[in-house]
């Protein structure tokens, strides 16, 4: 919670240093139109993540199990985890400084800069650096995911877009899925075998790069320039 408010206070400052405005200027209003946005993004994610994680049990011929030591308490914990890790990452990377890029350089440039330092960012935050196959990975994961979330900023002129598209991937991936660091949460993998090359590739091109162009394809095809949405 300190690092969200750390990151309202200097994008706060920003804004009003560098842009003489407010947050609001992040895209947060009108309401019902910025709420419908997220759980657009949210659901799309949600539903692409579960896809993925179905295709990978399918590919190892295991199974998903609802956990055995599940409590509410873990499921609370783990989505505010969710909520705090997504919502300063969107503020760092598609927040005031996205904002400023793309009115100085343009949006193409802006979305650009912000996905490569979003891609580099996750090197320090899985613990990669030095590793040069699971950096190029990481960098082409993320660094696709960041490009779709950034384009999602600039062509709805809000953080609200992104921050569903971001939220939906990393609750159902962490808190649904058990992926995240806080271990076993809802679901948990049961038996399979390792994968071979090929379903390995497959499953690794479904998460890393199939699912980034999906979100992407849904920005540039179905989110018009000021942040109408042709399913409102």
């Amino acid at each position: 919670m300190i690092g969200i408010l750390i990151a309202v206070l200097i994008s706060w400052l920003l804004f009003y240093l560098l842009e003489k405005k407010s947050v609001l200027a992040l895209g947060l209003l009108p309401f019902k139109k910025r709420v419908t946005q997220f759980l657009n993004g949210f659901l799309l994610s949600a539903l692409l993540c579960l896809l993925t994680q179905f295709l990978e049990a399918f590919l190892k011929s295991s199974s998903w199990e609802v956990a055995d030591n599940i409590n509410l308490h873990s499921i609370l914990q783990s989505s505010l985890w969710d909520v705090k890790s997504v919502s300063t990452e969107e503020l760092i990377f598609r927040g005031v400084l996205l904002y400023i890029l793309i009115g100085k350089v343009g949006s193409r440039k802006g979305v650009m800069i912000s996905a490569i330092a979003f891609g580099v960012y996750h090197w320090f935050s899985y613990g990669v650096i030095g590793n040069v196959m699971p950096m190029i990975f990481v960098f082409i994961g993320t660094g696709l995911m960041g490009y779709g979330w950034a384009w999602a900023f600039a062509k709805t002129k809000s953080i609200m877009l992104p921050f569903g598209l971001h939220l939906g991937w990393n609750f159902t991936y962490n808190t649904i899925f058990s992926k995240g660091p806080l271990g076993e949460m809802l679901l948990i993998s049961h038996g399979g075998s390792e994968l071979g090359d090929w379903a390995s590739l497959l499953n690794f091109l479904s998460g890393l790069v199939i699912v980034p162009l999906i979100i992407l394809a849904y920005v540039h095809l179905f989110v018009r320039e000021k942040g109408e949405t042709t399913s409102q």
